[in-house]
């Protein structure tokens, strides 16, 4: 399995180390799961290396799941290794950013959670974490990009800012590292906007940052 992703404009490839999942980053999505995000702080999880998948797969409809629901995301990679990063250095670990899709089996995540057990099956199958490549470039890079947006079969489905994550993402950083080593490699899938909703074998979801020419698509197969 390719653990890796192309880094755009050139013929290098980004090896993935981890992959870090941030929870209810943006309010209004916190608000649509029942929960308050002024009262939580942040927290994460993880998706092991095969959930990776590359842009333009298809993405195979876990056979264990009658629900699963899309949830697009701002990605950060991360270009050199420390602990415990305060927010105002954050920025000198950032290499790049891509689109990525949380693609997440509710039904399996609400069984866990009400049994009070951990619920990475919901989030780390394989395949549940599609990407784009790797743009090269720094925080300030991204304040010339817009909108994540999200459509399916061609209609919007999910529009959100990056700006309005509850937890920017020198925070996200800063946090994260106080209690793992971040790493080269590592990729930080920094939360979704609010409209999650479920897929259907055959839909066909697009993903993008407006103004930036790459899309994340990807087919339910």
């Amino acid at each position: 399995m390719n653990h890796s992703l192309p880094i755009v404009n050139t013929g290098d490839r980004f090896s993935v180390n981890k992959i870090i999942c941030i929870g209810r980053n943006y309010a209004e999505h916190a608000r649509e799961m029942g929960h308050d995000p002024e009262r939580e702080p942040p927290f994460f999880f993880f998706k092991p290396q095969s959930a990776l998948a590359q842009n333009g797969d298809d993405f195979i409809y876990p056979h264990f799941s009658q629900q699963v629901e899309y949830e697009i995301e701002l990605v950060i990679a991360i270009g050199k290794s420390g602990t415990q990063i305060p927010a105002t250095q954050a920025a000198e670990y950032v290499c790049g950013y891509a689109v990525g899709l949380d693609m997440t089996c509710r039904d399996i995540q609400k069984e866990a959670k009400k049994a009070g057990r951990p619920w990475e099956l919901a989030k780390g199958f394989d395949g549940s974490a599609p990407c784009t490549a790797i743009q090269r470039g720094t925080l300030d890079d991204l304040q010339q990009f817009g909108d994540l947006v999200l459509t399916c079969n061609g209609t919007e489905v999910q529009r959100g800012n990056w700006r309005d994550m509850v937890w920017a993402i020198p925070d996200l950083i800063a946090e994260v590292s106080r209690y793992i080593k971040l790493e080269a490699g590592d990729l930080i899938f920094t939360g979704t906007p609010a409209g999650v909703g479920p897929v259907q074998r055959g839909d066909e979801l697009v993903g993008n940052l407006e103004s930036w020419p790459l899309n994340l698509s990807i087919k339910i197969a």
